[in-house]
């Protein structure tokens, strides 16, 4: 994002002058709303955008050693762009269209969950995914009891604190979590889904925002205890690393184009299997199907470099303009401010800590490192899907665990619909 070395201050790879020079042409181009529709006009903005606020959060002293730095600032300034309404509307429909609609989300997580499978070591993938379970059992565990805990104590209500703040921060985020719950609870409950999404909306919104910022804070703890972190290993295995023979394949421009066709290739096969078995989340489909071919070796050590280039490319150069589109299409700042209580904001915050709490004991227990075990299996059940995953991620500069972090998203996603039917079954 930023660097400085002996050619001086630069900010993408970019001289200031020249940065300044053609990030003026793209401002100049979004005021006088010229700005083109599509991946042109939106990766534009968003890559200046990006740039800039990360030069902020990566130099604010408390932000940057507490908070997350660079990611934080990126999502949350660029919330409050929108809030604000500091561009024109025309300029924020683009690049909202351009992580929808157009799919630059997908297109990112893709990348980085065929290229991060693909890296590991094979044997360590196996061992790691056998372990996992437990992890995310412990998280959502620890969560559901320490919020319940808190209900019942602050007068919310143990069931209630469960079932409208506790459920839906573990749940997955929106598409995938708050909105079928809705449907579950309304239907169990008599009660009106958009009521209960309405309910649901500010716990998943502020799970996500404490998410982040838990996560930079790992990242500070991972630097001053590091025996507690594998600084992005999650495995406890000595003598072995996440990706195997890279340094024997130098960058090639062929290799990244091979890896895009693989990736995207990927994508679509967990859209095909999703519409036969659609009760799993096509994302889930996609992973399990990159790691059966990681695990079962059935493509060449080449075609696994190349998808690892592939995502190397797109993790360093496209994350900010990332984390722009999470903030301006997937992050409301009115829905998170509204949602302030204090007792809601504690209920919040206990749900968010069990999730750290109980994925760090068990996944210790399981053979993980407790940082990167409460990263993946606790803050990404905890926090807004892909789209958190790629922020909390990114916070606790720890971005080569995606696929554990979508496993979390996805099928752990998946559970907890299966957890909040039998529960509300029981008790409802």
């Amino acid at each position: 994002m930023v660097n400085s070395n002996d050619k001086g201050f630069r900010i993408m790879g970019l001289s200031l002058p020249v940065f300044l020079f053609f990030s003026a042409i793209v401002i100049i181009g979004t005021f006088l709303e010229v700005l083109p529709k599509g991946m042109i006009g939106a990766l534009a903005l968003m890559m200046v955008i990006g740039s800039v606020l990360g030069l902020i959060g990566d130099n604010l002293p408390i932000v940057k050693d507490y908070l997350g730095g660079g990611p934080i600032i990126i999502i949350f300034g660029s919330a409050a762009i929108v809030m604000f309404k500091l561009l024109p509307e025309s300029s924020i429909n683009i690049m909202s269209n351009f992580m929808k609609g157009e799919g630059f989300l997908d297109f990112y997580i893709a990348a980085l969950i065929t290229g991060s499978i693909l890296g590991m070591n094979r044997k360590l993938l196996i061992k790691a995914a056998v372990r996992y379970l437990p992890a995310i059992l412990g998280g959502v565990a620890a969560a559901l009891g320490l919020v319940a805990l808190f209900g019942a104590v602050m007068g919310y209500g143990a069931k209630e604190a469960i079932f409208y703040i506790g459920i839906p921060i573990m749940g997955g985020g929106m598409g995938a979590g708050a909105v079928p719950l809705a449907k579950i609870f309304g239907s169990s409950m008599a009660q009106d889904p958009a009521k209960m999404l309405s309910i649901m909306v500010p716990a998943v919104a502020m799970g996500n925002a404490l998410s982040i910022v838990v996560g930079g804070l790992l990242d500070k703890l991972g630097k001053v205890k590091p025996s507690l972190t594998g600084n992005g290993e999650l495995m406890i295995v000595e003598g072995e690393t996440v990706v195997e023979e890279q340094e024997s394949y130098s960058p090639d421009f062929i290799l990244m184009g091979k890896g895009l066709f693989l990736a995207v290739s990927f994508f679509i096969l967990g859209n095909i299997i999703g519409k036969f078995v659609p009760d799993i989340h096509p994302y889930a489909w996609m992973i399990i199907s990159v790691a059966l071919v990681k695990g079962l070796g059935l493509i060449p050590r080449e075609y696994e470099v190349a998808c690892h280039q592939w995502f190397q490319f797109i993790m360093n150069n496209l994350t900010p303009a990332l984390l722009v589109g999470i903030g301006v299409a997937y992050t409301n700042l009115n829905e998170v401010i509204a949602a302030f209580s204090i007792t809601y904001i504690v209920l919040v915050g206990v749900t968010v800590i069990g999730a750290v709490l109980g994925s760090a004991l068990i996944g210790r227990l399981v053979g993980f490192y407790p940082i990167e075990s409460s990263i993946t299996a606790g803050l990404c059940m905890a926090n807004m899907g892909g789209t958190g995953d790629v922020a909390v991620l990114s916070a606790a500069n720890r971005m080569k665990l995606m696929p554990f972090a979508q496993i979390s998203s996805r099928l752990g996603g998946a559970f907890i619909l299966i957890l909040a039917s039998t529960i509300l079954k029981l008790f409802a």
